[in-house]
C-alpha cells in the first residue's frame, strides 16, 4: 500500500467575528495587529489541510495550525514533503516523520512553519493508517484511558466584563462547568476580571487564566498570589516564551500552576522547561506537534509527574478530532481547551459533526480520525 498523491488546501472562511471578538468585514487587509497581544490575526478563520491518497483510493486527512498565511505550510508540503512521501507506506509513517525533520534540520530550521507542515502530514498519516485497518487512532495509540474528555470554555470573547459574566453564566446553564479568560491587561485588571467571574459562577466553577506573555517575573508572581484567593486553576503564558529561567523562578513563587507550551512544538523544545521544572502543565498544541510528537511530550511529561492539557484554539476539523483522540490516549490529561466558535465553523467542513456538550467532548469512534470531510466545503474555502 503505497501514497499516490498528497494535496494541499489553505482555507480562509470568513467567521460571523473576528476571533476574540471584533469586526470581520470593512478592512482592507484580512491580517492586524494586536498590540495588547503583541502579535499578527487574522479577521478570517485561517488554516491548512492535507490530504494523502493512497493507490487503492484510500484518504487521510491532516491539518497544520496556520491561523496566518497557510498558503506557506501549503507550499512547503508540496514542494519539499510530497516527494518524500509519494510511493512510500503510510505504515512507515516514524520513518517519513524523521526524514521530513531532517530535510531542513542542518538549515536550522527546527520549529517554525517547517513542524507546522510536519505536523499536518502527521495527522494524515495516522487518520490514513486508521482507515486502512479499519481501527480508530486512539486504539492505534494504546487505547482510551476516556470516552469522554473533560473541556473548559475559552475566551469569553465579549468586549466588557459584566458581558463576560454573562457568557460565562450561559456556558454554566448548558453544563460547561470550567472557563478560561483571556485577558494580560495588567495585575488589577486581571484580578478585577477573575473575582467577578468567581462570583458569577460560583466557588465550584473551574477558573482559568490566560496572560498572553504579557508580564514580568514580579508581575506575575504578585498576580499569580492575588489568584490564590480565587482558586484559579492554572496560569497560562505569564512571560515570554523563550524565558526559561524566568517560568522557573516564577513557578518556585507561584501558588498557582503555571500553564504553557502552545509556542513549541517539538519534545526538545519543551525538554528544558521539563528538566528545570518552569511549569506544571505543559499545552501542545496537536496543529503545531503533530500526534505523534505529542504523544512523545506527553510521555516525557508524564516521566517528571506532569499533567498535559492540550491548546485548542484555532484548529478546524482534523486538528480538533486528533486533539480528542491524543487526549484519550494519553494517561496525564489535565482538560482539553474548547473554543466554541471555532467549533462550530470546524463542524461546516464535516458531514456529521462532532459533539461537545455538558462539559466533556464525545470521543470519535470511526476509523482513523472518526470525521468525513466534506470536500465539497473545503474547496468553496480554499484561497
Amino acid at each position: 500500500m503505497k501514497i499516490r498523491h498528497v494535496e494541499c488546501f489553505p482555507l480562509k472562511i470568513t467567521p460571523k467575528q473576528a476571533y476574540l471578538g471584533g469586526s470581520v468585514e470593512g478592512h482592507d487587509s484580512d491580517y492586524y495587529y494586536r498590540p495588547e497581544y503583541r502579535c499578527v490575526y487574522s479577521r478570517k478563520m485561517e488554516t491548512c489541510l492535507v490530504k494523502i491518497t493512497t493507490e487503492d483510493g484510500c484518504v487521510g486527512w491532516g491539518e497544520a495550525l496556520a491561523p496566518v498565511v497557510p498558503q506557506v505550510i501549503a507550499e512547503l508540503i508540496t514542494q519539499l514533503f510530497a516527494p518524500l512521501l509519494e510511493g512510500q507506506s503510510p505504515f512507515a509513517s516514524a520513518v517519513l516523520n524523521s526524514r521530513m525533520y531532517d530535510a531542513m534540520r542542518d538549515r536550522g530550521h527546527i520549529t517554525g512553519y517547517h513542524i507546522d507542515a510536519l505536523a499536518a502530514v502527521d495527522i494524515a498519516l495516522w487518520d490514513l493508517k486508521g482507515k486502512l485497518l479499519g481501527l480508530p487512532v486512539w486504539q492505534l495509540l494504546g487505547g482510551a484511558y476516556r470516552q469522554t474528555i473533560p473541556c473548559y470554555v475559552s475566551g469569553l470573547p465579549e468586549p466588557d466584563l459584566p458581558a463576560r459574566c454573562q457568557l460565562a453564566k450561559r456556558w454554566q446553564e448548558k453544563g460547561f462547568n470550567a472557563v478560561k479568560l483571556a485577558l494580560g491587561y495588567g495585575v488589577r485588571e486581571d484580578i478585577a476580571n477573575v473575582q467577578a467571574i468567581r462570583e458569577t459562577l460560583g466557588e465550584e466553577a473551574q477558573i482559568f487564566l490566560d496572560a498572553h506573555w504579557n508580564y514580568s517575573v514580579a508581575e506575575a508572581a504578585e498576580l499569580a498570589t492575588a489568584l490564590r484567593e480565587f482558586g484559579v486553576g492554572f496560569l497560562e503564558a505569564p512571560l515570554l516564551p523563550e524565558d526559561v529561567a524566568g517560568h522557573r523562578e516564577l513557578r518556585a513563587k507561584s501558588p498557582v500552576a503555571i500553564a504553557l507550551g502552545e509556542t513549541e512544538r517539538t519534545r526538545y523544545q519543551f525538554k528544558p522547561f521539563i528538566e528545570q521544572r518552569a511549569a506544571d502543565i505543559l499545552q501542545p498544541d496537536v496543529g503545531r506537534t503533530g500526534i505523534s510528537e505529542l504523544m512523545h511530550i506527553a510521555s516525557l511529561a508524564e516521566t517528571w509527574n506532569l499533567k498535559v492539557a492540550p491548546h485548542l484554539s484555532v484548529g478546524l476539523a482534523p486538528c480538533i478530532a486528533a486533539s480528542l483522540h491524543v487526549a484519550a490516549a494519553i494517561p496525564n490529561l489535565y482538560m482539553l481547551e474548547y473554543q466554541p466558535p471555532v467549533f462550530e465553523i470546524a463542524n461546516q467542513l464535516l458531514t456529521t459533526p462532532l459533539i461537545c456538550q455538558q462539559g466533556a467532548y464525545q470521543l470519535p469512534q470511526g476509523p482513523g480520525l472518526g470525521i468525513e470531510i466534506n470536500e465539497d466545503a473545503v474547496m468553496e474555502a480554499t484561497c
